[in-house]
């Protein structure tokens, strides 16, 4: 089976698409754009093409699921176009189709607070989604765009759950009962999430690990294992969250982008601002064979390492990327 990661942001070089090669990674659900408008997110997509241009023997864009076969089979890997925020539908629900048709296959309806849709995992008050958040909803599943609900809060991850006629997201967070960081999901909602056929992303980044960047390989292998006995396996993989070679001064435009005069340090501190030290036995894209052995190491079976790598995340693009079918498109075919 294939190696999918579901989220990565990192500072994009040919010397990271080497490290991608060199840790045998297919597929990657990349972020190109956090708090930018449309017409921002449309540069970073340009910047992307470049890169494609650049590297045809390392990266292409990914658009479906075959296209994670047509990587490992010519050994290169797909990258699929992801949102944090929805700041790049501004508020026309029309950029929804735009943006799928551009390539994005992921976005949040929050990132960390209130937006237009729903309400992220750092505000007091959830109110769920919104009328606006409810009718994007729709649209995304209409139109193949996957519901990322990974810095959302409780009442807004289920409702969207609840809503979307389409399995969703959570592309990068771990269980609250293991670290209880704020974005990470409780039982309640990993429960709601597996029991629909959406998927949750493990993620590597510090803050969301017991013990930090101190965590170890079997902690994290244990922890999988854990949430594979209470959700099934068929529900989990790897969502990263590697943020290799970034400036201090990304997280900071992460974290607060525009909607602050004050620095905002997330789950960061005044002491620790920046990007936190990643894990030993994974800093950098080449690293993903550990995570493997690891889970061979825990118990776990090469089918259920195979299917915890990536092959859960090809199924998912299988079935999420593609428009709906309405009776009305069947007779216009």
């Amino acid at each position: 089976m294939p190696v999918v990661d579901g989220l990565q942001y990192g500072n994009w070089s040919e010397k990271i698409f080497r490290q991608m090669r060199a840790g045998g990674i297919d597929a990657v659900h990349v972020t190109i754009t956090y708090h930018e408008t449309f017409r921002e997110t449309v540069l970073n997509i340009e910047a992307w093409n470049r890169r494609f241009e650049r590297f045809p023997d390392l990266i292409f864009q990914g658009f479906t699921a075959e296209d994670i076969t047509r990587a490992k089979a010519t050994g290169r890997t797909a990258i699929f176009f992801g949102s944090q925020n929805p700041s790049c539908i501004e508020d026309d629900i029309g950029l929804v189709e735009v943006l799928h048709r551009l390539g994005l296959r992921f976005m949040q309806l929050t990132y960390n607070n209130q937006s237009l849709l729903a309400t992220g995992c750092y505000e007091d008050d959830d109110t769920g989604l919104t009328r606006m958040g409810t009718a994007v909803v729709a649209e995304m599943n209409r139109v193949g765009l996957v519901v990322d609900m990974s810095h959302s809060g409780e009442r807004s991850t289920l409702e969207a759950i609840e809503h979307s006629t389409r399995p969703i997201a959570i592309t990068h967070a771990n269980p609250h009962v293991w670290h209880a960081a704020p974005r990470n999901k409780s039982e309640t909602v990993l429960r709601a999430l597996s029991q629909t056929g959406g998927m949750l992303g493990f993620s590597l980044y510090p803050h969301h690990l017991a013990h930090g960047g101190a965590c170890t390989r079997a902690e994290f292998c244990e922890m999988v294992a854990r949430a594979a006995e209470a959700y099934g396996v068929a529900s989990l993989g790897i969502g990263s969250d590697l943020c290799q070679d970034q400036p201090d001064s990304i997280v900071e435009w992460m974290r607060t982008g525009r909607w602050t005069k004050t620095v905002d340090y997330g789950e960061g501190s005044a002491d620790a601002p920046g990007f936190p030290p990643m894990p030993d036995w994974f800093a950098t894209n080449a690293d993903f064979p550990n995570i493997a052995a690891g889970l061979r190491q825990i118990g776990f079976s090469p089918e259920e390492v195979a299917a915890l790598m990536g092959g859960n995340w090809a199924r998912f693009f299988e079935v999420s990327f593609g428009a709906e079918t309405s009776p009305l498109a069947q007779v216009a075919e």
